[in-house]
């Protein structure tokens, strides 16, 4: 891509060609506030629908931990089985929260920007690694920012659980005389809904970031009219390319029709600016095809060719001209020209039948639309 030019506005939207570029270099929007949000969320409503049973097997285990016979618990190899045992109960129980929230650290990203997997983020850049750069991000317009958003977000989450511990407060000290297997599943319920509060207020804060950061990625996308010229050329090819690759289909297509000649009928000519080869096979065409044709010095090889195979050859200046302005290579002949090129083959076949030096006169006054010698206007030849 080219180099990006500061000297001008960038006014232009981003276009697709740019949008991908950014995604292979790891560069998409992405809203911290949204993906805190969906972590608690997911927990939340986790603990709402399981906090109880893991409450209550969390209570049991502490239950059988702290039951257990003397002379078990003073016995070195015992106890580490009994402590892994329960270590593994308890793991399985909280199995079910931990992977919730595994998979809303994943899904999170994906919501806004969708999944971006690129090594070019994580490579090492020396300017990232300069005080001076970390600095003037720091004290930047954008570094203030981020540093009123994040201590705004602190003062309300933080402001807001506060009032729900404080809801919560005559159940809190209740809990303390509560039997274990009781008030364990309750403070997990109490957790639930704390964070089922701190997520609501999270909510409301990504409603407000989403739409900033995609507007500020939008932003930051923004190429300027030079930017957009260069990408064009870069997409449909540098003129000099462009001109190359025409030149190298032309000589393939020229190499194609010159090994097509010597299987001709016949080749029409202008006599001498235009050639076309022309091939029929009652058996596999419903019509002559055109094999070969060219103007100038592609008419004078095909000529050359067309006499080194014995390919017999007709003075028609109007029909080749209309064959050549009408049809491209392997085309069938246009309907208007079937009862002249009929002629011509007639005629070819009676020169092949032909005793050596009773060769029939060539056709002449071939009946051919005046409107189709000439070349077609927007019609490719």
């Amino acid at each position: 891509m080219a180099e990006q030019d500061t000297s001008q506005e960038r006014t232009e939207q981003a276009t697709p060609k740019r949008r991908q570029d950014s995604k292979k270099k790891g560069e998409a929007a992405r809203s911290k506030e949204l993906n805190t949000t969906a972590v608690l969320l997911t927990g939340a409503a986790t603990l709402v629908l399981f906090g109880g049973n893991i409450g209550a097997g969390i209570a049991e285990i502490m239950q059988k931990g702290l039951a257990l016979p003397r002379e078990l618990a003073f016995d070195t190899r015992m106890i580490t089985t009994v402590l892994g045992h329960s270590a593994w109960l308890a793991l399985m129980l909280v199995l079910p929260l931990f992977m919730a929230v595994l998979a809303a650290t994943l899904i999170g990203p994906a919501l806004l920007g969708g999944l971006v997997f690129s090594t070019e983020a994580i490579k090492p850049k020396l300017n990232k690694l300069s005080p001076l750069a970390g600095l003037k991000r720091i004290f930047s317009a954008n570094g203030l920012m981020e540093f009123v958003k994040t201590l705004a977000k602190f003062v309300v989450v933080t402001g807001a659980g506060l009032l729900a511990l404080n809801h919560l407060k005559p159940d809190l000290l209740m809990a303390i005389d509560t039997q274990v297997e009781t008030a364990v599943p309750g403070l997990a319920a109490m957790a639930a809904w704390v964070l089922v509060v701190l997520a609501a207020v999270m909510l409301l804060i990504a409603a407000v970031d989403v739409p900033f950061q995609l507007w500020s990625h939008s932003k930051k996308l923004r190429m300027t009219r030079q930017e957009v010229r260069d990408e064009l050329k870069e997409t449909d090819g540098r003129p000099e390319v462009k001109s190359r690759i025409r030149r190298l289909q032309m000589e393939m297509t020229e190499r194609r029709m010159m090994m097509a000649v010597p299987d001709a009928d016949v080749v029409v000519t202008n006599p001498t600016h235009y050639s076309v080869a022309l091939k029929y096979d009652s058996t596999g065409m419903s019509a002559p095809r055109v094999v070969a044709k060219g103007a100038d010095e592609i008419a004078l090889k095909i000529r050359e060719v067309a006499e080194a195979h014995d390919v017999p050859r007709v003075a028609a200046p109007p029909l080749a001209r209309a064959l050549y302005f009408t049809t491209r290579i392997d085309d069938e002949i246009p309907a208007e020209l079937f009862l002249a090129v009929a002629r011509v083959l007639a005629w070819v076949y009676q020169l092949k039948a032909a005793a050596p030096g009773m060769a029939p006169p060539q056709p002449e006054d071939l009946d051919v639309p005046d409107h189709l010698t000439r070349r077609q206007p927007g019609r490719r030849i």
